[in-house]
């Protein structure tokens, strides 16, 4: 199953939604972190050490192997996540002697954060998933020409790509990624049939501010998404220059 092909349904009198078949819990552990966006497709490697992210992880790995994202609320001086959040397959997850562990979080879907069930020993929600909706292909279809453009621009600027989208990292979540060529990225991206997949992997590449990641997940339609990317990928263009 690739989660290229996928997408998500709530059949009659189901009591869990699938993804591609595959029965996603309705209730998850949630790791609120300042900096992290998990947005669906993308790749997310995490260092677990804090006692409490080690039982959640205990937990998940015993059952649906899976777990949310949120970020932070900026300003919240209290552990509050954003509403929105990345909800993530542990794909890779190697212990170590001293009780921590590396693990590779792949994305499966954007979910709302609903009621709180429990807070201790580790945050435990209700989510609902939230869908994206048709687009308009011929716009979509502009708008990621567009991306495709300006992506061509950072590279003949020299601009990296901050962080992985073409692959985990290993079977070791310590091992970083060769770095992608301006082929290889313009390659991957051709090979992506769906503008939704397209704008969430490039923005999870692309875009280092985890604000302008979460303005990305939380929009829900395509074009949201492909404008927000563009504004974005403008802005850094022109700051470069400006440097």
């Amino acid at each position: 199953m690739t989660l290229a092909s996928v997408h998500l349904s709530l059949a009659p009198g189901a009591k869990f939604p699938t993804l591609g078949g595959v029965k996603l819990p309705l209730e998850v552990p949630v790791m609120t972190l300042p900096n992290a966006t998990l947005l669906p497709q993308a790749w997310l490697p995490l260092h677990i050490f804090e006692p409490r992210y080690r039982r959640m992880l205990a937990d998940a790995l015993h059952g649906e192997r899976m777990f949310c994202v949120a970020m932070r609320r900026p300003g919240s001086a209290r552990e509050t996540p954003m509403p929105v959040a990345g909800l993530g397959l542990i794909r890779v997850a190697v212990s170590h002697p001293d009780g921590t562990s590396h693990l590779v979080l792949q994305g499966v879907a954007r979910v709302e954060l609903v009621s709180v069930i429990r807070y201790r020993p580790y945050r435990l929600q209700d989510i609902r998933p939230l869908f994206t909706p048709p687009c308009d292909s011929v716009a979509a279809d502009a708008l990621l020409a567009k991306v495709r453009e300006l992506l061509q621009v950072r590279f003949e600027l020299g601009l990296p790509f901050p962080f992985s989208f073409l692959s985990p990292a290993g079977k070791d979540a310590q091992t970083q990624p060769p770095p992608f060529s301006a082929k290889d990225v313009m390659g991957y991206l051709d090979s992506i049939a769906k503008p939704e997949h397209a704008v969430d992997l490039v923005s999870c590449a692309v875009l280092k501010g985890a604000r302008e990641r979460q303005a990305i997940l939380e929009a829900l339609d395509v074009e949201t998404r492909l404008r927000r990317l563009i504004e974005f990928l403008l802005r850094d263009i022109r700051n470069h220059r400006k440097a």
